[in-house]
């Protein structure tokens, strides 16, 4: 990511981001393109502009077919249930088989190459949760550089919670895999955990610049960010850094650049010659970085634990709420980061439980005692109940 870009295109870039109206972003973006110097140190900011405006393009396009009635290729996907996953894979390996298996999607199945030509969506239930799964159009090689079909694959991908990646057995895994991480690495989306992780919320004006540090700076100050994020005209924000972040990784964050996709492996055909062997070199090249479901679709077998490595995938708990003086908690829970607190609980539920946040009530099985009287830092955990309590 480049350093030292030039004023007039930081100013630009602010006036992009703060830009309402996708057309008027449109402009902003080209502006900030044309003032960006060609070297192979912008590369990728170029890249990642360009596609930020096909889709910006992509979604006029879709608002104006919807307006006059038209029918045509779905570009987004609104996102409904607890969590988005999408299902990425070549063409031909079984994502509509998992799909029509898993979900209540009314999906075509065909033995003919690139069947699906847009995202369809599913929902798959767990437990109390439920998932959307949408399988998007199959992954090639160069999708992160051709049009409308690759790009509606991989800003699926951008946009969701996590990712299946199926792999067939019948074909070569290594070859399956490297094609997607490939694909993905390109459009700048990683399946592991990087080193580091920088988040920026924008806040209200006057609430300044609140960086908090949970990790560690390389070779800059917490100054050198703070500088670098007013440079981009970024002055009510909270920073969260962790890891072991570079001055770079921040300013990738500001242009929304790399993000992180958790994801499963889920490896199809388990039940033809030489899967185990294929398997073996998955569990090779992933090592313990992913975890791999083998299954059948055809035969409809090693799909049961499929919930639950979803939701440890994702990283998540479910909080049950109750009203004070109210014998039972909600059917229904929040879905939350794992390490929450009592106020990113409150905050969730509306502003004005933030805001007037006095204590909370816990019943928890690691309590000793419950309910307990906690205040805004609490840590919350997977099945707690919380009662709380405005002023």
């Amino acid at each position: 990511m480049p350093a030292n870009l030039p004023a007039e295109a930081k100013h630009k870039w602010r006036e992009a981001s703060q830009a309402r109206r996708p057309q008027e972003k449109i402009e902003k973006l080209q502006e900030f393109l044309s003032l960006v110097p060609k070297h192979k140190g912008t590369e990728n900011l170029r890249a990642q502009v360009k596609r930020k405006i096909a889709i910006l393009r992509k979604e006029i396009a879709e608002k104006k077919r919807k307006k006059a009635g038209v029918g045509g290729p779905k570009f987004f996907v609104e996102k409904e249930g607890d969590a988005q996953i999408v299902i990425l894979g070549s063409t031909n390996v079984g994502r509509s088989s998992l799909l029509s298996l898993l979900t209540n999607a009314k999906v075509e199945i065909s033995n003919y190459l690139y069947t699906t030509k847009e995202p369809t969506p599913g929902m798959f239930q767990y437990q109390d949760l439920q998932f959307q799964i949408v399988e998007a159009p199959a992954l090639m090689e160069g999708s992160a550089d051709r049009g409308t079909w690759g790009l509606q694959t991989l800003t699926a991908a951008r946009n969701t919670d996590g990712l299946i990646l199926m792999i067939d057995l019948s074909r070569d895994p290594v070859e399956q895999f490297s094609l997607i991480s490939g694909e993905l690495g390109k459009a700048r989306i990683l399946t592991r955990k990087p080193k580091a992780r920088v988040e920026i919320e924008r806040k209200y004006m006057g609430a300044r610049l609140k960086i908090i540090l949970l990790g560690r700076l390389v070779d800059c100050t917490s100054k050198d960010v703070e500088q670098l994020l007013k440079s981009y005209g970024i002055r009510d924000a909270t920073v969260k850094i962790q890891g072991e972040a570079t001055i770079d990784d921040v300013e990738d964050a500001i242009f929304e650049g790399t993000v992180y996709r958790p994801a499963i492996i889920i490896a199809n055909k388990v039940d033809i010659p030489n899967a185990a062997e294929r398997i073996e070199q998955l569990i090779d090249l992933v090592g313990e970085e992913m975890k791999i479901l083998a299954v059948s679709c055809k035969a409809k077998s090693g799909l049961e634990k499929l919930g639950s490595e979803i939701f440890e995938m994702l990283d998540i708990i479910r909080v049950y709420t109750k009203e004070p003086n109210e014998r039972f908690p909600s059917k229904k829970p929040f879905t939350i980061r794992r390490g929450s607190t009592i106020l990113d609980l409150a905050k969730r539920i509306h502003s004005d439980f933030y805001k007037q946040f006095s204590y909370a009530k816990v019943w928890s099985k690691r309590l000793r005692f419950s309910p307990q009287k906690v205040g805004g830092t609490f840590t919350l955990e997977d099945s707690d109940t919380v009662e709380i309590h405005m002023k």
